[in-house]
């Protein structure tokens, strides 16, 4: 696979991702900088290190050239698949899902207040 064209696509990755992922999202996902172009699987793919709350490692999403993306999960235990054809506009929320809000939505809410009283308190930060 060219270099140019891994290039090129994982960048375009890189900038819908970012546009169609709020600014908060990202710093919860820890995911601010470290973008890289790679190869999975054969597909050109944008890969980066997330420390979120229920998962800590790699980020890997993958173009299928079907118009859709294929994420991957990577962490010391291996890797695996997240979703097998996710839109450009789903990005968000399946990774969010995954490595930090969860599928319970009054969970992560009472979370984020426990986290939010932590740090008024002056114990995190």
């Amino acid at each position: 696979m060219k270099k140019d064209y891994v290039l090129s696509v994982a960048d375009t990755i890189r900038q819908q991702l970012l546009c169609q992922t709020p600014m908060s999202v990202l710093c919860s996902w820890g995911a601010l900088h470290g973008f890289t172009a790679t190869v999975c699987k054969g597909m050109a793919t944008l890969m980066f290190k997330v420390n979120g709350r229920l998962f800590k490692g790699h980020v890997l999403i993958a173009y299928n050239e079907m118009d859709y993306y294929e994420i991957y999960l990577k962490d010391n235990n291996g890797i695996r698949q997240l979703h097998p054809e996710a839109c450009f506009d789903q990005l968000c929320e399946v990774i969010d899902e995954a490595i930090e809000r969860g599928d319970n939505p009054e969970e992560y809410a009472e979370f984020c207040e426990q986290e939010k009283a932590k740090l008024l308190r002056g114990e995190i930060g």
